[in-house]
C-alpha cells in the first residue's frame, strides 16, 4: 500500500501542476489526492469549508476597508501590494495618498519613478514600489491600460506573484482560483492537519492543490459573490482568529472541521523547518550640513549585493566602517565647523538588523559640489523643503526631521 501511495501522489502532482503553476483538474482527483496527502481516511473527502467561510466573512469579517468597497482591479492591486508584510493600519494612509496623486493606472505609469518612491517613502520593502511602477507601465503598454482578468495572466506582470494574482482575480472578476499567503497557509494547514514541511517545494505544491480543491464549487449558485467573500474570509481568519500564537479556536467558524483544533495542537502548524538566519550589519552615515541648513544626499545604487538595501533611494553617504568615513571626510577637503557622533540607531529589516551610526558634520559655507569620486556616486545639496519630495528611507527621514528640529 505504501508503494502505491507514493506512485499515486506522483501521478496526481504531475497531472495537476502545470508550467503555469495553476491547477486544472477535476474535483474528484483533488479529493482523492488530498485524502492521501492530508492523512484523511481513504474513503473520506476533504472537509467542505467554503460555506462556513463565506457566511462568517459576511457577518464577522473585515468589510470596512476602503479597497473592499470596489472591484476596480487598480485599487485592489494597489492594496494587495501595499499589504505585503505590512499592517493594515500602516497601509491606510499611504493607500489614500497614492490614490490622490495617482487615481488610475495610466497616471501611475506616466509618473517619474522619483515621485513614486517619494510617495512610498516610509512604507518599506521598496522593491514593491519599483515593481509597482513597472507593472503599471506594463499594463498600459501591453494590455491597453486594463488589468488582465485571469490570475494566470496577472501573474506574468512585474511584482505580482501567484497568490496576489489570484487575490486580484477573485476579488475583481470572481475567478475560481486559490490564494496561499502566510495567513491562509496557517488556516489551511491547521484545518487539514497538514504536517508536511513547507520548506519543500513539493509539499507546498501539494498544499496549493488542496487549496484549489477547497474552493467554492464551480456550480455555486452565486459564485460571483462567493469567491470574493471566500478569499477575504480566509485572509480575515488568518489575520484575526487563526493567529500564529494563541489562536481563538472557540470563536472560529471552522472549529468543528479543523483537524488541528480537534487534536488540540494548532500551534504545531504550519511546519517549516528551514528558517532564514537573521544577520546584523553596521553602517556609518556621513551627514554633511551646510551653513544654510542644506544636507548632502545621494541616490543609492539600484541593485547589487548589500547595496540592495534602500536601492534607488536617497540617503547621506554610507560607509561600512568609521575609518572609511574618516578617510572620505578628509579627502573631501571641507572645512569642518562642528562634528557630532550620534548614538547608533537600530533599524530592523525582515532578516537583518541594521545598526546606523550618524556622524553629523557641519561645514563652512553655503555648500559646494562634492567630489563624486570620493563619495562613489553623485549627489546634491537638499534644503529642508526639498528632501521630503524625494524617495527617502524611513530611518533617514527620521534623522533629517531630527536635524531640522534642532
Amino acid at each position: 500500500m505504501k508503494a502505491r501511495k507514493r506512485s499515486f501522489v506522483r501521478g496526481i502532482e504531475s497531472a495537476t501542476l502545470g508550467a503555469s503553476g495553476f491547477t486544472s483538474v477535476d474535483s474528484k482527483s483533488c479529493v482523492v489526492f488530498n485524502a492521501f496527502a492530508c492523512n484523511f481516511p481513504l474513503s473520506s473527502a476533504l472537509p467542505f469549508i467554503a460555506s462556513e467561510v463565506v457566511q462568517w466573512q459576511a457577518s464577522h469579517g473585515r468589510n470596512h476597508l476602503p479597497w473592499q468597497q470596489t472591484r476596480d482591479p487598480y485599487r485592489v492591486w494597489l492594496s494587495e501590494i501595499m499589504l505585503q508584510q505590512t499592517q493594515v493600519t500602516t497601509v491606510l494612509g499611504y493607500y489614500e495618498r497614492f490614490l490622490q496623486q495617482f487615481p488610475d493606472v495610466a497616471s501611475l505609469a506616466a509618473a517619474p519613478e522619483d515621485d513614486v518612491m517619494a510617495l512610498w517613502s516610509g512604507l518599506g520593502y521598496y522593491t514593491r514600489a519599483r515593481n509597482l511602477h513597472k507593472c503599471a507601465k506594463a499594463v498600459v503598454a501591453e494590455h491597453g491600460g486594463h488589468f488582465p482578468r485571469s490570475a494566470q495572466v496577472l501573474a506574468t506582470l512585474p511584482g505580482i506573484g501567484r497568490s496576489t494574482a489570484a487575490a486580484i482575480a477573485s476579488f475583481c472578476f470572481a475567478e475560481r482560483v486559490a490564494i496561499l499567503d502566510a495567513n491562509v497557509k496557517r488556516v489551511l494547514t491547521r484545518v487539514l492537519a497538514y504536517g508536511e514541511d513547507l520548506s519543500s517545494s513539493r509539499n507546498e505544491k501539494s498544499l496549493w492543490a488542496m487549496a484549489e480543491a477547497l474552493l467554492p464549487h464551480q456550480d455555486h449558485q452565486d459564485l460571483h459573490h462567493a469567491m470574493p467573500r471566500y478569499t477575504q474570509g480566509l485572509m480575515d481568519l488568518g489575520a484575526t482568529i487563526c493567529m500564529p500564537h494563541n489562536p481563538s479556536c472557540l470563536v472560529c467558524p471552522l472549529q468543528e472541521k479543523c483537524q488541528a483544533a480537534q487534536q488540540g495542537n494548532p500551534q504545531n502548524y504550519p511546519v517549516k523547518t528551514r528558517k532564514t538566519k537573521r544577520t546584523s550589519q553596521a553602517w556609518w552615515l556621513l551627514v554633511l550640513r551646510s551653513e544654510t541648513g542644506q544636507v548632502w544626499l545621494q541616490r543609492r545604487p539600484s541593485e547589487g549585493g548589500t547595496t540592495g538595501i534602500w536601492a534607488g533611494l536617497f540617503s547621506p553617504p554610507v560607509f561600512a566602517d568609521v575609518s572609511s568615513l574618516e578617510h572620505a571626510l578628509q579627502a573631501l577637503q571641507v572645512k569642518v565647523r562642528e562634528r557630532a557622533d550620534w548614538p547608533a540607531q537600530l533599524h530592523v529589516l525582515t532578516h537583518r538588523d541594521l545598526f546606523l551610526h550618524p556622524v553629523i558634520v557641519d561645514i563652512a559655507g553655503a555648500g559646494k559640489a562634492l567630489d563624486a569620486t570620493v563619495l562613489a556616486v553623485e549627489g546634491g545639496w537638499q534644503a529642508a523643503q526639498n528632501w521630503p519630495q524625494l524617495g527617502v528611507p524611513a530611518p533617514v527621514r527620521k534623522l533629517l526631521e531630527a536635524l531640522a528640529a534642532e
